[in-house]
C-alpha cells in the first residue's frame, strides 16, 4: 500500500503570527537579518496589513549588520570582507527585473578586505566611522585603505593581539558616536579558553574605563543602548535584561525561551533573533535553553510592557541568525550583492543614476 506523500516545504518558508504584518505595516519598516549558516542576508517586508514578502541575497557567512539613517548607508560583515552599501531610490524605481516595485535599493559601494577575522557586531559611529568587533583578535577595530584592520580597543586582560579568539569578544554598543560597552564570553587570555565554562563566565565591559560592570553572565550578546538605557541578550538563558550600571546589577525584562542573538529597536518594539540549536552541538547541546530552541526566526517584544507581540518562524533553510536590523520608512527594500551581472550595470553618482544596457 502506497504511503501518502508529504508536501515538500519550500526553501526559506516563513510563517508568522497574524499580527506581524500589521505591526510592520503600521510602523512603516522592514527587517533585515543575517544568517551565516544559510549564507543569506534576508529582507522581510509588509505587503499589506495581512501578508509579507521576503527577499534573500547570497553572501559568504554574513554576520553583523549596521545601518546609518543619516547617510542612507548599510554595512555587512562577511567571511573575509566588510561591504558597505548605499541606498539609491532612483535605481530602485528602474530596477530592470522588477521596475516600480522597490522603494529602496542598497548597492555595494565599498569593500574592505579584512581576512578571516570572524567579525561580529558592526556599528557606524561619529562622522560615519565604521567600528567592528574583531572576535579573532579580541579587539574592537576600524578600517582604512592601507591595512586589513586598525585596532581601536582591547580588554585590559588581553595581553597581546593574536588570532586566537581568547575571550570571544562579540558585541558592542556605541554612545555619542564611540564604542562604550562590550560583551565577551569570559576574561580568559589564551587561545579559545572561553570555551571551558562558557555559560557562567560572560562579562559586560565599560570600554572607556575597562571596568567590568557585570560578570557571571550566560553567553551575553547584542548590547544595545535604547532610550538611554542599556539592554543585553543572554543567549544561554534566553533572557532580555536591562542593566543597572551604577549598581552593577540587572533585571530580566522577558524570558524568550530560546537561544537569542541579534536585536534591533524601533518605535517601542524590539525585534529579537531566535536560533534553532543543533542537539549534537558540543558547545550548545548542554544548555538549559537548548531543548526550547526549536526554531529560527524573530520574536517581536513591546519594550514598555515586556510583552510578546508577534513571532516569525522559519520552517526550512534557516537555523541560525546572527544579527537583526530594522530599516525605517522602507516598505520594499532590494539589495544587490557584488557577484551578479546587475551589480556591474548599476551606476550611481551624486547627480545621476542609471542602469547600463548591454551592447547589441
Amino acid at each position: 500500500m502506497k504511503q501518502p506523500q508529504q508536501a515538500k516545504i519550500a526553501p526559506f518558508q516563513l510563517t508568522h503570527t497574524p499580527q506581524v504584518p500589521e505591526i510592520l505595516h503600521r510602523l512603516g519598516c522592514s527587517i533585515l537579518l543575517s544568517t551565516f549558516q544559510a549564507g543569506k542576508l534576508i529582507a522581510i517586508s509588509p505587503k499589506d496589513e495581512n501578508s509579507m514578502v521576503q527577499l534573500a541575497r547570497n553572501f559568504t557567512r554574513p554576520m553583523g549588520i549596521t545601518f546609518s539613517d543619516a547617510y542612507q548607508k548599510m554595512a555587512l560583515a562577511s567571511f573575509n570582507e566588510v561591504l558597505q552599501f548605499r541606498n539609491t531610490p532612483r535605481l530602485a524605481a528602474s530596477y530592470p527585473n522588477k521596475p516600480n516595485v522597490y522603494d529602496s535599493l542598497y548597492i555595494p559601494t565599498q569593500t574592505n578586505y579584512t581576512g578571516r577575522l570572524d567579525l561580529h557586531d558592526l556599528s557606524y559611529g561619529e562622522n560615519d566611522q565604521l567600528f567592528a568587533v574583531n572576535t579573532l583578535f579580541s579587539c574592537i577595530c576600524t578600517f582604512d585603505t592601507n591595512y586589513n584592520f586598525i585596532p581601536y580597543w582591547q580588554p585590559d586582560f588581553i595581553t597581546e593581539l593574536q588570532p586566537e579568539d581568547r575571550c570571544h569578544l562579540n558585541g558592542m554598543a556605541l554612545k555619542d558616536g564611540k564604542p562604550k560597552y562590550a560583551t565577551a564570553f569570559a576574561t580568559t587570555n589564551s587561545r579559545f579558553a572561553w570555551k571551558e565554562n562558557l555559560t557562567q563566565t560572560g562579562v559586560l565591559i565599560d570600554i572607556e574605563t575597562n571596568e567590568i560592570i557585570l560578570e557571571g553572565l550566560g553567553m551575553p550578546h547584542t548590547p544595545r543602548i535604547i532610550n538611554g538605557e542599556l539592554y543585553v541578550l543572554l543567549s544561554a538563558t534566553g533572557q532580555l535584561i536591562k542593566v543597572d550600571i551604577q549598581n552593577k546589577s540587572y533585571t530580566v525584562i522577558t524570558e524568550l525561551n530560546g537561544f537569542v542573538r541579534g536585536m534591533s529597536f524601533y518605535e517601542d518594539y524590539l525585534f529579537i533573533g531566535m536560533n534553532k540549536l543543533r542537539q549534537n552541538s558540543s558547545s550548545f547541546a548542554h544548555l538549559d535553553v537548548a531543548k526550547l530552541s526549536n526554531f529560527a526566526g524573530i520574536k517581536i517584544v513591546h519594550l514598555p510592557s515586556g510583552s510578546l507581540q508577534g513571532i516569525l518562524q522559519y520552517q526550512s533553510s534557516v537555523d541560525e541568525i546572527y544579527d537583526v536590523e530594522v530599516l525605517p520608512d522602507v516598505f520594499r527594500p532590494n539589495i544587490l550583492n557584488n557577484s551578479t551581472e546587475l551589480f556591474t550595470q548599476a551606476i550611481n553618482t551624486e547627480e545621476m543614476s542609471f542602469w547600463q544596457r548591454n551592447e547589441p
